[in-house]
């Protein structure tokens, strides 16, 4: 990402997200089998999916089911079928963090961030910048005092 000196604009792994056809099918192994907590379900329209957060203490794991065939999930699915979709690392400042991938000559999906699950900013690099995964950075909404 950065570099070495600007390894505290890193959080951590985010998450992984996983595409599935049907989310309370796939809720039922993850929240009965491995006694995972769904913390949030949540429709992101911007991406065309519906999102289930399943906690993980130190990170998560995102089902991701389309809103419609068409949609980047959806697309996903009919080619590859169900499984993972992409990798997600937290970051601290993401305009500073797409500025320095399109500076290095990464090949970005997004080169401004767009409004994800959890009200957190996103934006994709693309699978051949990263050898093959598809990688999301996220930089979790501000929290507010109340």
């Amino acid at each position: 990402m950065t570099g070495k000196q600007d390894n505290d604009n890193r959080l951590r792994l985010d998450h992984v997200a996983i595409a599935v056809r049907n989310l309370e099918e796939s809720l039922l192994f993850y929240r009965e089998q491995l006694g995972l907590k769904c913390l949030d379900i949540e429709m992101v329209e911007e991406q065309g999916v519906r999102v289930a957060k399943l906690d993980l203490g130190n990170t998560h794991i995102e089902l991701l089911e389309p809103l419609s065939p068409d949609s980047p999930v959806g697309k996903f699915l009919s080619q590859r079928g169900p499984g993972i979709h992409h990798i997600c690392i937290g970051v601290r400042d993401i305009r500073k963090e797409l500025a320095c991938l399109q500076e290095k000559g990464a090949q970005l999906i997004d080169r401004q961030p767009k409004i994800g699950a959890g009200g957190a900013e996103i934006a994709f690099v693309h699978p051949r910048a990263t050898g093959g995964v598809l990688l999301e950075l996220s930089q979790p909404e501000p929290e507010t005092s109340g």
